[in-house]
Protein backbone atom coordinates (compact mmCIF):
# COMPACT_ATOMS: atom_id res chain seq x y z
CA UNK A 1 0.00 0.00 0.00
CA UNK A 2 1.28 3.27 -0.52
CA UNK A 3 -0.41 6.68 0.53
CA UNK A 4 0.30 9.71 -0.73
CA UNK A 5 -0.30 12.99 1.13
CA UNK A 6 -0.88 15.88 -0.95
CA UNK A 7 0.88 18.98 0.78
CA UNK A 8 1.17 22.80 0.34
CA UNK A 9 4.61 24.45 1.04
CA UNK A 10 3.26 27.34 2.16
CA UNK A 11 0.63 26.22 4.41
CA UNK A 12 0.17 25.64 7.90
CA UNK A 13 -0.20 21.87 8.01
CA UNK A 14 2.42 20.67 10.06
CA UNK A 15 0.47 19.06 12.83
CA UNK A 16 -2.48 17.60 10.15
CA UNK A 17 0.72 16.00 8.48
CA UNK A 18 2.33 14.53 11.60
CA UNK A 19 -1.69 12.57 12.81
CA UNK A 20 -1.69 11.37 9.11
CA UNK A 21 1.85 9.68 9.72
CA UNK A 22 1.31 8.55 13.15
CA UNK A 23 -2.52 6.78 12.11
CA UNK A 24 -1.22 5.18 9.08
CA UNK A 25 1.79 3.94 10.62
CA UNK A 26 3.98 3.65 7.68
CA UNK A 27 7.39 1.35 7.76
CA UNK A 28 8.89 4.28 5.41
CA UNK A 29 8.26 8.07 5.28
CA UNK A 30 9.01 9.13 1.75
CA UNK A 31 9.48 13.29 1.51
CA UNK A 32 9.87 15.27 -1.95
CA UNK A 33 13.16 15.73 -1.16
CA UNK A 34 16.87 15.46 -1.85
CA UNK A 35 19.68 15.48 0.21
CA UNK A 36 20.41 19.05 -0.50
CA UNK A 37 17.21 20.38 0.45
CA UNK A 38 16.58 18.34 3.32
CA UNK A 39 19.99 19.67 5.10
CA UNK A 40 18.92 22.92 4.82
CA UNK A 41 15.39 22.29 6.08
CA UNK A 42 17.26 20.67 9.32
CA UNK A 43 19.99 23.50 9.48
CA UNK A 44 18.35 26.76 8.13
CA UNK A 45 20.75 28.96 9.09
CA UNK A 46 23.58 26.88 7.49
CA UNK A 47 25.09 28.77 3.84
CA UNK A 48 24.19 27.01 1.32
CA UNK A 49 25.30 27.31 -2.62
CA UNK A 50 22.04 27.34 -4.55
CA UNK A 51 21.34 28.15 -8.39
CA UNK A 52 20.18 31.95 -8.83
CA UNK A 53 16.69 30.68 -9.97
CA UNK A 54 16.23 27.94 -7.14
CA UNK A 55 17.15 31.23 -4.75
CA UNK A 56 14.06 33.50 -6.11
CA UNK A 57 11.85 30.55 -6.30
CA UNK A 58 12.83 29.56 -2.54
CA UNK A 59 12.42 33.63 -1.58
CA UNK A 60 9.15 33.70 -3.22
CA UNK A 61 7.53 30.63 -1.15
CA UNK A 62 9.40 32.34 1.83
CA UNK A 63 6.89 34.96 1.68
CA UNK A 64 3.87 33.29 0.83
CA UNK A 65 4.78 30.96 3.97
CA UNK A 66 4.81 34.09 6.25
CA UNK A 67 1.15 35.12 4.56
CA UNK A 68 0.01 32.01 6.47
CA UNK A 69 2.32 31.79 9.77
CA UNK A 70 4.83 29.06 8.85
CA UNK A 71 7.93 28.07 7.09
CA UNK A 72 8.29 26.73 3.74
CA UNK A 73 9.34 23.44 4.42
CA UNK A 74 7.50 22.83 7.70
CA UNK A 75 5.05 20.01 6.64
CA UNK A 76 8.13 18.19 5.08
CA UNK A 77 9.65 17.88 8.75
CA UNK A 78 6.86 17.80 10.49
CA UNK A 79 6.56 13.98 8.70
CA UNK A 80 10.41 13.29 9.46
CA UNK A 81 9.60 14.05 12.65
CA UNK A 82 6.37 11.94 12.98
CA UNK A 83 8.36 9.32 11.23
CA UNK A 84 11.21 8.92 14.29
CA UNK A 85 8.67 8.97 16.58
CA UNK A 86 6.91 6.00 14.88
CA UNK A 87 10.06 4.08 14.41
CA UNK A 88 9.90 4.06 10.49
CA UNK A 89 12.58 5.27 7.98
CA UNK A 90 12.82 8.28 5.71
CA UNK A 91 13.04 8.02 2.08
CA UNK A 92 14.04 10.84 0.29
CA UNK A 93 12.66 10.39 -3.50
CA UNK A 94 13.03 13.58 -5.15
CA UNK A 95 15.90 14.82 -7.99
CA UNK A 96 18.69 16.51 -6.68
CA UNK A 97 17.17 20.25 -7.09
CA UNK A 98 21.05 21.89 -8.18
CA UNK A 99 20.69 19.47 -11.33
CA UNK A 100 16.79 19.79 -12.03
CA UNK A 101 16.97 23.84 -12.18
CA UNK A 102 20.17 23.23 -14.72
CA UNK A 103 18.47 21.10 -16.80
CA UNK A 104 15.35 23.56 -16.38
CA UNK A 105 17.57 26.10 -17.65
CA UNK A 106 19.35 24.89 -20.48
CA UNK A 107 15.86 23.39 -21.66
CA UNK A 108 13.77 26.58 -21.43
CA UNK A 109 13.00 29.30 -24.08
CA UNK A 110 14.05 32.75 -23.64
CA UNK A 111 10.13 33.95 -22.64
CA UNK A 112 9.96 31.58 -20.40
CA UNK A 113 13.28 32.34 -18.43
CA UNK A 114 11.70 35.75 -18.42
CA UNK A 115 8.47 34.37 -17.69
CA UNK A 116 9.65 32.55 -14.36
CA UNK A 117 12.07 35.04 -13.11
CA UNK A 118 8.91 37.89 -13.86
CA UNK A 119 6.65 35.99 -11.70
CA UNK A 120 8.56 35.18 -8.70
CA UNK A 121 9.50 38.57 -8.40
CA UNK A 122 5.84 39.80 -9.07
CA UNK A 123 4.61 36.97 -7.06
CA UNK A 124 6.05 38.30 -3.72
CA UNK A 125 3.67 40.82 -3.52
CA UNK A 126 0.45 38.81 -3.99
CA UNK A 127 -1.53 39.05 -1.03
CA UNK A 128 -2.86 36.16 0.89
CA UNK A 129 -6.57 36.24 -0.25
CA UNK A 130 -4.64 35.89 -4.78
CA UNK A 131 -3.19 32.83 -2.88
CA UNK A 132 -6.31 30.94 -1.44
CA UNK A 133 -8.51 32.01 -4.75
CA UNK A 134 -5.65 30.20 -6.83
CA UNK A 135 -5.45 27.16 -4.33
CA UNK A 136 -9.29 27.46 -4.39
CA UNK A 137 -9.16 26.98 -8.71
CA UNK A 138 -6.63 24.45 -8.60
CA UNK A 139 -8.74 22.41 -5.84
CA UNK A 140 -12.12 22.53 -8.10
CA UNK A 141 -9.85 20.86 -11.01
CA UNK A 142 -6.40 20.20 -10.51
CA UNK A 143 -5.99 18.07 -13.83
CA UNK A 144 -7.14 20.90 -15.48
CA UNK A 145 -5.03 23.85 -13.69
CA UNK A 146 -1.86 21.58 -14.79
CA UNK A 147 -2.63 21.53 -17.85
CA UNK A 148 -3.34 25.53 -18.32
CA UNK A 149 -0.24 26.17 -16.66
CA UNK A 150 1.28 23.21 -19.44
CA UNK A 151 0.47 25.50 -21.68
CA UNK A 152 1.61 28.33 -20.86
CA UNK A 153 4.83 27.08 -19.31
CA UNK A 154 5.50 23.63 -21.17
CA UNK A 155 8.84 23.52 -20.18
CA UNK A 156 8.48 24.01 -16.30
CA UNK A 157 5.38 21.48 -16.14
CA UNK A 158 7.62 19.24 -17.91
CA UNK A 159 10.99 19.54 -16.23
CA UNK A 160 9.59 20.51 -12.42
CA UNK A 161 6.58 18.18 -12.45
CA UNK A 162 6.64 15.53 -15.31
CA UNK A 163 9.93 14.94 -14.74
CA UNK A 164 9.87 14.63 -10.99
CA UNK A 165 6.60 12.52 -10.79
CA UNK A 166 8.55 9.29 -13.01
CA UNK A 167 11.23 9.68 -10.78
CA UNK A 168 9.42 9.70 -7.88
CA UNK A 169 7.23 7.05 -9.13
CA UNK A 170 9.82 4.68 -9.36
CA UNK A 171 11.44 4.91 -6.10
CA UNK A 172 7.94 4.33 -4.59
CA UNK A 173 7.35 1.53 -6.49
CA UNK A 174 10.91 0.42 -5.51
CA UNK A 175 9.78 1.11 -1.60
CA UNK A 176 6.31 -0.80 -1.94
CA UNK A 177 8.18 -3.90 -3.38
CA UNK A 178 10.28 -4.10 -0.33
CA UNK A 179 7.59 -2.64 2.25
CA UNK A 180 3.88 -3.04 2.89
CA UNK A 181 2.53 0.23 3.91
CA UNK A 182 4.50 3.40 2.60
CA UNK A 183 3.49 7.42 2.67
CA UNK A 184 4.71 10.10 0.69
CA UNK A 185 4.48 13.59 1.84
CA UNK A 186 5.12 15.46 -1.85
CA UNK A 187 3.61 18.85 -3.25
CA UNK A 188 -0.39 18.24 -4.00
CA UNK A 189 0.37 19.50 -7.67
CA UNK A 190 1.92 16.06 -7.87
CA UNK A 191 -0.79 13.60 -7.19
CA UNK A 192 -2.58 13.25 -10.32
CA UNK A 193 0.54 12.23 -11.84
CA UNK A 194 1.94 10.45 -9.61
CA UNK A 195 -1.47 8.40 -9.49
CA UNK A 196 -1.57 7.93 -13.25
CA UNK A 197 2.52 6.67 -12.98
CA UNK A 198 1.85 4.16 -10.36
CA UNK A 199 -1.41 2.48 -11.99
CA UNK A 200 -1.07 -1.35 -10.81
CA UNK A 201 -0.50 -0.44 -7.43
CA UNK A 202 -2.58 -0.25 -4.30
CA UNK A 203 -2.69 3.62 -3.55
CA UNK A 204 -4.63 5.52 -1.36
CA UNK A 205 -4.66 9.67 -1.32
CA UNK A 206 -5.12 12.51 0.86
CA UNK A 207 -4.95 15.61 -0.83
CA UNK A 208 -4.59 18.95 0.41
CA UNK A 209 -8.04 20.22 0.75
CA UNK A 210 -8.57 17.53 3.23
CA UNK A 211 -5.63 18.61 5.17
CA UNK A 212 -6.45 22.20 5.01
CA UNK A 213 -10.26 21.23 6.30
CA UNK A 214 -8.76 19.19 9.39
CA UNK A 215 -8.16 21.05 12.32
CA UNK A 216 -4.97 20.24 14.21
CA UNK A 217 -5.23 17.67 17.08
CA UNK A 218 -2.78 18.00 19.82
CA UNK A 219 0.35 15.94 19.35
CA UNK A 220 0.05 12.59 21.90
CA UNK A 221 2.44 12.26 24.35
CA UNK A 222 5.77 9.67 23.45
CA UNK A 223 8.22 8.14 25.43
CA UNK A 224 11.52 7.66 24.10
CA UNK A 225 11.23 7.31 20.82
CA UNK A 226 14.55 6.74 19.41
CA UNK A 227 15.47 8.32 16.34
CA UNK A 228 15.25 5.13 13.58
CA UNK A 229 15.77 7.23 9.93
CA UNK A 230 17.24 5.68 6.81
CA UNK A 231 17.91 7.50 3.82
CA UNK A 232 17.24 6.12 0.63
CA UNK A 233 18.47 8.30 -2.08
CA UNK A 234 19.74 8.02 -5.28
CA UNK A 235 20.19 10.51 -8.22
CA UNK A 236 18.90 9.86 -11.50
Amino acid sequence: MITLVGVGHVFNISEQVKNIVRSRHPEVVCLELDAGRYATLANRNAPRSIPLQYRLLAYFQKRMAEKFGTEVGDEMMAAADAAREIGASVALIDVDASRMFAELWRRMSFKERMSLLGGAFLGIFIPKERVEHEVERYEQNADEYIRGMGEGFPTIKEVLIDDRNRFMAQKLTALSIQHQNVLAVVGDGHVPGLLEALKGSEVDVVRLKDLRAAPPQPAPETHGAEHNVTYWYHYR
